[in-house]
């Protein structure tokens, strides 16, 4: 974490003016500088950037803020990216909470591929297989592309250069078990994974020499999680945000022979499919998103799962399928770019795709299966919003050869939840955003809080104990206006939560006629000991 006195340091060595002006052609207009906007599109110029105040604001369509605002929705950077980027624009060193373990951290991981790197350059087995697949020399270069050696190699390595090894085993090169240490990649092709950042924080790798498991992934550790990384999205993002568009393969020869071939907005998922982790770091820039998938079952299924999840966020983009055994890397090495070129601009569109594979999950010439069929496709249609119901009950009409009265659709009320944001409350929605965030979290709350305790949004607060995967939660997961709470905040707004019920119920208590006194006197000393216990601090079960 970079510290508040670094960032402030940085801030000092920041001018507004110098730092656009490295992005933006700025123009001198009396006391301030012009240019036109570029968040949206002007002939005029409606954008002031002001040295003396150290701000900049766009006339036309309001945005506004100071450098590091700017560097962070101009490049599509989050707040400490656009720190680490602004400190290298200016040459001022950033100092981190733990320095001194997180840049050994770091090297471990720089210094470990680089030693993978060069053990590929002369191993003539591993440079075979990757010509006999197509890629090229500079390909091998842009994407590091190493070989890792034998077990005792590698520890080897970690020890001659005075590695630290728990380091090593908390960022997942190397492990222990029965044996002793054991490097965790053991003769196979290595393609390093980057964060946002830039940083390396972990490895893919394929075997060459047989082992059971084609291909395995670094282990979770402090900075990596596979659910929230794309590999080759530090190398595709500019393009990503020049083009409008992103590719989402299953595989890294996939993503390294794509932008071989020019499509270098391909990126791929770690091993695993795209889960809602992924989104926001598929929303930035808002390109359109195209899933291009094998045509095997596997694929099939997750490019069903990949586009229902997509649709019901409401990306713009489609799915694109390979069939006849083959896969994107095979096409580039075959030199099929302008069919691939054609493929990618007509992907199909995620709401077509899911029904379409729901209808041909069933026989609709037989009666019983076509009323399946439209019962599955009619679930679907429900999650999508009044708009999107309306365009394509005709399309599953169509699909089935039913009339469409047949078709069902709901009102709004099925997305009210996301329809009327602006009548939420911000600190029940953001409770439930926390625990939206990392499922396992609802373990520890279910004895401390009920939905009954949420006045506003106890139906969300449902929804979520049935079915957290449920995907009208996605509006609250994704919505910018709500809070991102620490452990230390989320206590505290369950604190005031609870804290708010209790009194509202001791008021409903106080004045309820039809409850004996007896009973009525001891709810009331019942409430009043759990606001006084949560006055003192202490966090009670659900006790009335």
């Amino acid at each position: 974490m970079i510290t508040k006195e670094s960032i402030e340091n940085l801030k000092n060595h920041l001018d507004v003016v110098d730092v656009i002006s490295q992005f933006l052609e700025l123009k001198k207009s009396g006391a301030n500088f012009k240019a036109c906007c570029p968040f949206h599109g002007e002939d005029t110029p409606s954008f002031v950037v002001s040295p003396a105040k150290q701000i900049y604001h766009c006339f036309g369509c309001g945005v506004g803020g100071d450098s590091i605002k700017f560097v962070m929705e101009y490049e599509k950077l989050s707040y400490p990216e656009a720190l680490e980027k602004l400190a290298s624009m200016v040459n001022v060193t950033l100092d981190h909470d733990n320095t001194n373990q997180k840049k050994q951290d770091i090297r471990v991981l720089e210094e470990v591929n680089k030693y993978y790197q060069r053990l590929f350059v002369s191993n003539d087995t591993c440079k075979e297989y990757l010509k006999d697949r197509g890629v090229s020399e500079f390909s091998i270069e842009k994407f590091e592309i190493g070989y890792a050696p034998a077990s005792y190699d590698t520890i080897n390595f970690l020890k001659h250069n005075h590695f630290n090894l728990p380091d090593a085993i908390d960022l997942g090169v190397i492990d222990t078990g029965q044996n002793g240490l054991y490097a965790r990649f053991i003769e196979r092709i290595t393609f390093p994974i980057y964060a946002l950042n830039g940083k390396i924080v972990g490895f893919g790798g394929r075997t060459i020499t047989g082992h059971n498991a084609k291909y395995v992934n670094s282990p979770q550790t402090k900075i990596f999680n596979k659910s929230r990384l794309l590999y080759g999205y530090n190398l595709a993002k500019e393009s990503i945000y020049k083009k409008n568009q992103l590719i989402v393969t299953e595989g890294y020869l996939d993503v390294i022979m794509l932008h071989q071939a020019g499509f270098d907005t391909a990126v791929a998922t770690l091993g695993t499919a795209l889960t809602k982790e992924h989104l926001p770091l598929l929303k930035r820039g808002e390109p359109k998103v195209i899933v291009a998938y094998d045509g095997d079952k596997a694929g099939l299924n997750a490019a069903f799962k990949a586009a229902t999840m997509l649709s019901h966020s409401e990306f713009e983009g489609g799915v694109v399928i390979f069939g006849e055994g083959k896969d994107p890397a095979d096409m580039v090495k075959d030199g099929k770019v302008e069919e691939l070129n054609e493929i990618f601009s007509k992907p199909m569109p995620f709401i077509n795709f899911v029904i379409d594979s729901i209808v041909s999950m069933f026989n609709i010439n037989e009666p019983q299966q076509k009323q399946k069929a439209l019962n599955e496709a009619n679930e679907y249609l429900k999650t999508l919003n009044p708009i999107y119901q309306d365009e394509y009950k005709r399309y599953i009409a169509q699909k089935l050869n039913i009339r469409e009265n047949f078709v069902k659709t709901v009102q709004n009320n099925v997305r009210k939840m996301e329809v009327d944001l602006s009548k939420i409350d911000i600190a029940e929605l953001s409770i439930i955003k926390y625990i939206l965030e990392e499922p396992n979290r609802m373990d520890k709350v279910l004895d401390i809080i009920d939905a009954s305790m949420f006045e506003y949004h106890n139906n969300e607060f449902i929804m979520l104990m049935q079915d957290g995967a449920n995907p009208q939660l996605n509006g609250i997961l994704l919505n910018e206006k709500l809070e991102n709470y620490t452990d230390e905040e989320f206590t505290h707004q369950l604190f005031r939560l609870l804290i708010k019920y209790y009194n509202q119920k001791l008021s409903q208590v106080n004045y309820d006629t039809t409850m004996n006194f007896k009973e009525k006197s001891i709810l009331i000393r019942k409430i009043k000991d759990n606001i006084l216990q949560l006055r003192r601090g202490k966090l009670i079960s659900y006790n009335l």
